[in-house]
């Protein structure tokens, strides 16, 4: 029973926490009127979270801080920072100049969130339902990442209250993790030591290798779709007709049915197997990336389910990565494997959320997503050669 309440509570942390993700994201319509920025200005906006998340992820592989220091506590207080940096944007920023450092210290604190809570995850699941667990905590990342969206969506908040209400759920998760999570039996909690060098000795191994190499193909798509895919609906010809509004379209398309996706692909990848898990998924997203030229004219019923189908099948395999890293990783080094892991995925999502929108200014909206398909695809063949066993296998 105690596993069980751990895990639901390290989820529920993730869900709060990373609500300041996407908060700025969340509200440019409302800063395009009020600081009158463009779409080049409104990329740095997320673009500078990911960067900073990157930096921080580094320090942290590093300075070992994941496998050093009380899990738990690392992600309470790397919560309440980073929620304290949307406070800060909230109450006193009123212009880009002041606003990007602040995201981007934002982003620095959130790699204590998400890469740690993966390993207290993985310490509370024993290898066979770590599939799962891994899903639920990506489900918790899905929900927490679009919460903005609904907030902005159901309500008539100002963009500044918007930011206070994430940050909010932010501090609420910091507190939830101070007093209640604890990290499990099942992955070392703490090392004196740490070994940084492992980030760079895990690529000598086939399985990290393959492992990262599939969840890099993951995230040349993922973060992109989350930041554009607001755009990309607003230039069809459903803007109008989608129901409720564009804000709460991606927050059931890419939210709920990224949750969905995330307890499926989870449950799929225990059942099955990571490689195979991981590949179906992959498959699919990057065939709906070939397919997203035909939403532009297709009825709204169309393209919220094409968009549910797409929210589900983007994520469900980022648990499946997670989970076969911290397998195939040296016990005593999960935290570092798991750090450095997401600090290459989030630098490349760097890459295509300012991509995307420089191929829509050139050949339009319809075909911006295109870009996008051969991540999947890289992912995809990573993942079938992983589910080859080795040629001493063959023969064993």
């Amino acid at each position: 029973m105690r596993a069980s309440v751990q895990r639901s509570a390290i989820a529920a942390v993730q869900v709060l926490a990373l609500a300041v993700w996407f908060s700025m994201s969340a509200v440019v319509p409302s800063l395009r009127t009020s600081w009158g920025i463009g779409s080049t200005a409104a990329v740095w906006l997320t673009a500078s979270v990911q960067l900073g998340f990157v930096v921080g992820a580094v320090a942290s592989t590093v300075l070992g801080l994941a496998d050093r220091y009380a899990p738990q506590r690392l992600l309470a207080v790397a919560a309440a920072t980073a929620a304290a940096c949307t406070v800060l944007l909230a109450l006193f920023v009123h212009g880009l100049p002041a606003a990007v450092p602040l995201r981007f210290a934002t982003g620095v604190c959130l790699a204590g969130v998400y890469p740690v809570g993966m390993k207290l995850m993985a310490s509370w699941a024993t290898s066979a339902r770590r599939g799962t667990a891994m899903g639920i905590l990506i489900a918790a990342l899905t929900l927490g990442s679009t919460l903005p969206h609904l907030i902005t969506g159901l309500g008539s908040l100002p963009w500044r209250g918007v930011l206070l209400a994430a940050a909010a759920a932010g501090l609420l998760g910091s507190a939830l993790a101070l007093t209640v999570v604890r990290a499990g039996p099942h992955v070392k909690a703490t090392s004196p030591t740490g070994n940084p060098r492992y980030a760079l000795i895990m690529f000598t191994q086939r399985g990290p290798r393959l492992a990262n190499l599939g969840y890099f193909g993951h995230m040349w798509e993922l973060y992109a779709l989350w930041t554009w895919l607001p755009t990309f609906l607003l230039a069809t010809d459903a803007a109008h007709s989608l129901p409720g509004s564009v804000e709460i379209t991606v927050f059931v398309t890419m939210g709920l049915g990224g949750v969905a996706g995330c307890l499926l692909g989870g449950w799929f990848a225990d059942r099955f197997g990571r490689p195979a898990a991981a590949r179906a998924a992959l498959l699919a997203s990057g065939l709906c990336c070939l397919l997203s030229p035909f939403l532009f004219h297709a009825s709204a019923a169309v393209v919220v389910a094409f968009c549910v189908v797409w929210g589900a099948a983007v994520i469900a395999d980022s648990g499946v990565f997670s989970t076969s890293l911290s397998e195939a990783a040296d016990p005593r080094y999960v935290g570092t494997a798991l750090t450095a892991q997401t600090a290459i995925g989030f630098g490349l999502t760097v890459v295509t959320i300012q991509l995307v929108p420089a191929i829509a200014g050139a050949v339009g909206w319809h075909y911006a997503f295109l870009l996008l398909a051969p991540g999947p695809l890289i992912g995809a063949l990573a993942m079938n050669a992983l589910a080859r066993p080795r040629p001493s296998q063959a023969l064993a």
